[in-house]
């Protein structure tokens, strides 16, 4: 049997967490998703061995891959080529990427910038959230390639580099320095040739709630899909019973406690930052938001409210406790462009360079990348993703034993959904430039 591994993405999506230690995401590391998945692939090569089977008929492919598709945390597909082959494609992270490509102008403008006004000996890069699958050297190849071509262009000699990767500590580091590093600094230095600075990386284990560099340190920081997350759940949500996150029925007092989290950790974050960077450095944020001025509109908080649907349809029927449901509540806030100007122009630390808001839709495949049937199906797309995503936080407070109806009830609600309405995520990106 010919079989083909192609390796798109994956990512761990984190809770920048104080001392409760959130942790988000996919647990499986990308070396052990491929173990698993080899295992099961040999489990196969023998099954078809002992029933003397040189080649499978199309349903038997199907559910094969369905069964593996199963087993994967993560938005893990099987991907038929013919009766005899396959493609395994890692996509959790390509809304993600996807949301990196779009703001990649931002990106460049910010460093095209500091690197033309400062002209550094020694760049100082930080990339917060990182995450510990291809997507965490990403942006920083980019980065670094666009001051290469500068420097070249101005007939200057390379600077060196120091990247610094933050995520918590419970981040999987040994990935991305055993398995991801080697390949990548292989590929900077048959990108970028000679005369190119040295790249030195190193992990910063941490939360971003705090301090994590010396003072007047870096000269860029960045980071996506990480700000949305609170380090705490919010204080104050007794009354939010029926609902796992704010919603068009929470009363305003939720609405106010989840806004003041908001405030007290990003303000916080913006003074860490503030401290690290030098004068001039700049600063590129991209995090989930809305255009909406009420926080609880549909346009952020609806696939939350889709899931408290689903876990409050099993209250009803007496597979999870009132009580327990009534107390679950999500630790994350989508500010509105207003309010993440008002942070920033409240502590003063920093010039706003540009804000732009974007789209994406719930199901990122829409109109992008549809290679195989599991793409197809718009509701098994977007729930097993937000299985990578809610997965841990409700294991932790209702158990795993509940854990595969609640996410097939959420694949059905998320599918009768998505057939009525277009469905979009809004990100909002942000560029600033510390003040002198």
């Amino acid at each position: 049997m010919a079989t083909l591994f192609y390796f798109l993405w994956t990512t761990m999506t984190t809770v920048q967490g104080g001392t409760h230690g959130y942790k988000l995401g996919c647990s499986l590391s990308t070396h052990s998703a491929q173990t698993h998945i080899h295992s099961a692939i040999q489990e196969r090569e023998r099954e078809r061995e002992r029933d003397g089977s040189c080649s499978s008929a199309p349903h038997e492919w199907r559910n094969w891959r369905n069964k593996l598709c199963q087993q994967l945390p993560g938005s893990v597909y099987v991907q038929n080529i013919d009766h005899n082959s396959f493609k395994l494609l890692f996509v959790l992270d390509f809304g993600q990427q996807k949301v990196i490509y779009m703001t990649k102008p931002i990106r460049e403008e910010a460093i095209t910038n500091l690197y033309c006004s400062t002209m550094p000996r020694n760049l100082a890069i930080a990339d917060l959230g990182c995450s510990s699958g291809p997507n965490t050297l990403f942006v920083v190849s980019e980065i670094i390639k666009v001051v290469d071509k500068l420097r070249q262009k101005l007939g200057h000699e390379s600077p060196e580099y120091q990247v610094y990767l933050n995520d918590l500590p419970g981040n999987d580091f040994n990935t991305i320095f055993k398995s991801l590093l080697p390949s990548f600094q292989k590929e900077m230095s048959y990108q970028l040739g000679h005369g190119s600075g040295p790249c030195l990386l190193s992990g910063t284990p941490g939360s971003f709630y705090g301090r994590l560099f010396p003072s007047k340190s870096l000269h860029f920081v960045h980071s996506s899909y990480g700000l949305q997350w609170l380090s705490q759940v919010p204080e104050g949500l007794e009354n939010n019973k029926g609902n796992i996150y704010m919603a068009c029925t929470s009363p305003t007092s939720v609405l106010k406690a989840y806004y003041e989290q908001f405030q007290i950790d990003f303000s916080m974050f913006l003074k860490c930052r503030a401290e690290e960077l030098v004068a001039g450095g700049k600063m590129v944020l991209t995090f989930l938001g809305r255009r909406s001025e009420d926080p609880s509109s549909k346009e952020c908080c609806y696939i939350w409210e889709l899931l408290a649907m689903a876990l409050n349809d099993m209250v009803s029927e007496g597979l999870i406790e009132e009580d327990k449901m009534d107390s679950f509540n999500i630790p994350q806030y989508t500010p509105s462009p207003s309010e993440v100007k008002f942070e920033i122009s409240k502590g003063g630390y920093f010039a706003i360079d540009r804000l732009e808001v974007s789209e994406v839709n719930w199901n990122v495949y829409d109109n992008d990348f549809n290679p195989s049937d599991a793409f197809r199906d718009d509701g098994y797309n977007v729930a097993k993703c937000m299985r990578a995503v809610a997965e841990p936080l409700l294991v932790s407070h209702f158990g795993d034993a509940i854990i595969d109806e609640v996410f097939r009830r959420y694949k059905e609600i998320i599918s009768d959904h998505i057939s009525k309405e277009k469905t979009q995520f809004i990100n909002v990106t942000i560029s600033m430039t510390k003040r002198g």
